[in-house]
Order: C-alpha cells, then structure tokens, then sequence
C-alpha cells in the first residue's frame, strides 16, 4: 500500500511558475513508477508526465513538453512537477500516481493515486 499527498498547488498569473511535490509513504517508494496527471472541470482526467523507477526516463504529453519537468528523489520518497510558462489551459486538478509496473500514460496502468492539487492559472 502506498499513500500519496501532493502540495504546491495555487493561484499564479500567466507565464508563471509553480512546483508541485508529492510525498510517498512506505518503504518501496522506488520500486514504482511514477505518474501526473490532471482534470480540468468538465474534462477526463488526462495524462502530464511520468518517471521511470530510477529517474532515467521520463515522458511528457504534448501539451506540456518543453515547459513541464518531472523529477523524483527516492531518498525523500517524492516526485516533483516543475511547471514553467505556465498558461490557463493548466488550470486542472493535478494528481499524482504510483504504479508497480510502468511508466505509461495510461491512467490504468496505475494503482495508487493522491488526492489531487487544485493549480488555478490567471490570464
């Protein structure tokens, strides 16, 4: 079982930036995958980024690619979203999410999820 809390969400103004952080409990942090995702109101729940096990490979959707980092430290059991230049179409709900397999962007593909992280971004 893995427990997942993200933090760093706000309200920022176009062209901004913020970073989102998301704490793991348990001992096995980097035996999983790791995933973020996002939910706009009214919208499905769409995949942002992902990082393999050891932090060797990462994956972004388009949307995002060129302004959005993922990073994890498995010393501190976290995984980071840096969002840079950041628009009002990113305003969602941001979610991080743990799985045992791996690093897709299908939110199948995952088994554990946070509670999620309101991102608000002016214009």
């Amino acid at each position: 079982q893995v427990q997942l809390v993200e933090s760093g969400g706000g309200l920022v103004q176009a062209g901004g930036s913020l970073r989102l952080s998301c704490a793991a409990s348990g001992r096995t942090f980097s035996s999983y995958a790791m995933g973020w995702f996002r939910q706009a109101p009214g919208k499905e729940r769409e995949f942002v980024a992902a990082i393999s096990r050891g932090g060797g490979s990462t994956y972004y959707a388009d949307s995002v690619k060129g302004r959005f980092t993922i990073s994890r430290d498995n010393a501190k059991n976290t995984v980071y979203l840096q969002m840079n230049s950041l628009k009002p179409e990113d305003t969602a709900v941001y979610y991080c999410a743990a799985s045992r397999l791996t690093a897709g962007s299908s939110r199948a593909g995952y088994d554990y999820w946070g509670q999620g992280a309101q991102v608000t971004v002016s214009s």
